[in-house]
Formats: structure tokens, sequence, C-alpha cells
């Protein structure tokens, strides 16, 4: 198993964002051994949220030699076209190391922002795809939907003649899974909306779907995003940590710890063993608090128990 890291878009305490944090997470995560470092996409949210495609392009000269992931971002929300403006853009600045992981989102919110249907988003989502592997992909046929159209392909190219690979994020619904196999090259789950048994269900389903599609289950990336962090042995701080997430989420307390790696480094090892030995090959962490120390405390405590 392989960890990426979840840059911190979100300002947990109210002490906002200082010059430099992002410089200096993308910093440790790189010496820490993480092979992946990752934004993800809120426009409206219950606390700040810093711009996912900007804070990731503002590390690219620190991330060494890491993938670069959306997981994900919204191109419902952002609109297909600006989206593959962007990822065109990183996967030439990174030299080709950027992982486009899409979503429609949870959060009605977000849609009502842009003033866009929020009950509109699958259909339009199966359609944006399709434009960004227009944009992204030299090989990729013209499209024409009911929600969006291609018209010349945007220039300059991303830095791969195949664009970056497209992973779509699914909870594990059939449908959800479907697209997956249908549209994407990789699946990207929610950790705090899925347990270990729940995504073997999900990983058989999506195997079925894939050998319909043609594709090959042996290869296809199957990985694990917003995994909340705070590895500690106090009692009392993991529970306020525990009690702050399920506040932030609306999810009673019980439920969430269950879901994330929250606690004792054996136990944050031990479920996410689970996960390796059920297929998941890639997990994001995002750390809830001194992100930093976490990265650390985590890869000296909790990955050597994993791998």
């Amino acid at each position: 198993m392989q960890f990426g890291a979840h840059l911190p878009l979100i300002d947990f305490d109210g002490s906002g964002f200082a010059t430099g944090d992002l410089a200096g997470y993308t910093d440790t995560a790189r010496q820490a051994g993480f092979d992946a470092i990752a934004s993800n996409d809120h426009f409206v949210f219950q606390k700040p949220w810093l711009d996912g495609i900007v804070a990731l392009a503002s590390v690219v000269d620190r991330s060494g030699d890491m993938m670069l992931a959306t997981t994900v971002s919204l191109p419902v929300v952002r609109g297909p076209v600006a989206l593959a403006k962007a990822a065109a853009a990183l996967d030439i600045v990174s030299g080709g190391r950027l992982v486009l992981g899409v979503g429609p989102g949870s959060s009605a919110r977000d849609y009502e922002a842009v003033g866009v249907p929020f009950e509109e988003r699958w259909p339009r989502l199966d359609e944006a795809v399709r434009v960004l592997r227009v944009h992204l992909n030299s090989d990729a046929p013209a499209f024409e939907g009911r929600f969006y159209d291609s018209q010349a392909p945007l220039q300059p190219r991303p830095n791969r003649p195949n664009g970056p690979p497209i992973w779509i994020g699914s909870w594990g619904s059939d449908a959800g899974l479907r697209r997956v196999a249908r549209l994407g090259d990789g699946w990207l789950a929610s950790a705090y909306n899925t347990t270990p048994e729940l995504m073997a269900q999900g990983r058989d389903k999506l195997f079925a779907h894939l050998a319909e599609a043609g594709k090959d289950a042996a290869s296809f990336p199957i990985s694990l995003a917003t995994m909340w962090t705070y590895v500690t042995s106090e009692a009392a701080k993991a529970a306020s940590m525990i009690g702050m997430l399920a506040t932030m989420l609306n999810r009673d307390a019980p439920s969430v710890a269950a879901q994330v790696l929250i606690g004792p480094p054996e136990e944050c090892a031990a479920k996410l063993r689970a996960y390796a030995e059920i297929g998941v090959q890639r997990v994001f962490i995002w750390p809830l608090a001194d992100p930093n120390t976490q990265l650390e405390i985590f890869t000296r405590d909790v990955s050597p128990s994993v791998r």
C-alpha cells in the first residue's frame, strides 16, 4: 500500500492560512516518503476551504517526483472546459505527474453557488468526463451532449499524449461503479463513507463492470481518499478530534470513529491493513491538526506496520 497526503485546505480552527504552509507541508510529505500530494474541491463548506487547483499548482516545485492528484475535483461545478484547461497546465508544469480525480460532489451548496441544478449532477458528470477526454486526450472523439459539447481541443495539450489518467470518485453504489468502469481509469472511494467490508463488495461489483467494459481489473487503480487522520495515544485528544469531525460532517461520533484514522498507531495500522487486504493500493490521509507533525508520526508509527 502506498500513501498520499491531502493538502491542508480546511481552516479547522479559524487561524487562517499562512504563506508557506502548503510548501512546508509538501516538503514534509516528500521527505517522509509519501508518494502523492492531493487537493480536492468544495466552493462552499462548513469551514473555510482553500481552492484546490490553485493550492496544488502552488506546490508543484516542492513536490519532487510525487504524483499530483485531485481527489476529487468537480467538473460540473467548475465547468469541464475550465477544469480541462487547468489540468493540462498542471500536467505540463509537473512534467506529466497529474492524476485527475473527478466526481459530482455531495454538496448542493456548491451547485447553488454557480447556479447549476444539483439534481442534474449525475448526467452532467457523465458528459463532463467525455468533454475532459476531448481536451486532454489527443485520441478522444469529439462529443456533443445535452449539457456540454466539445469544440476544437484546447491548446496547449497536456504533457502526455493521452492526457492525465482520470479517476472517478464513487462512494460504492452500483450506478457509481458502473460509471467508474465505463468512464474512468481508476476508482477513488471516500474513506469516511465506506468500510473495508463495503469496499470489498464494491470491488467485486467493479471488477464485474470492468469485465463488461473490456478493461483489465488487475491493472485498474483503487484508492481511498479523504482519510481523516490524527494519530494519538491520548484518549481525550482522540475524542476531541472525533467530536470536531463528527460535528463538521453532521455524523454521529461512533460511526465516524470507526471509519477514520483517529487514535493509537496500532489501531490506525489495523484499519489500513484491512483495506490493503482487499486490494486498496493507495490511501490519501488528511491530518485534522498539527499537519506536518502528523505526517511524521504517521510515517514513523503507522505505515511501517502496514507495508
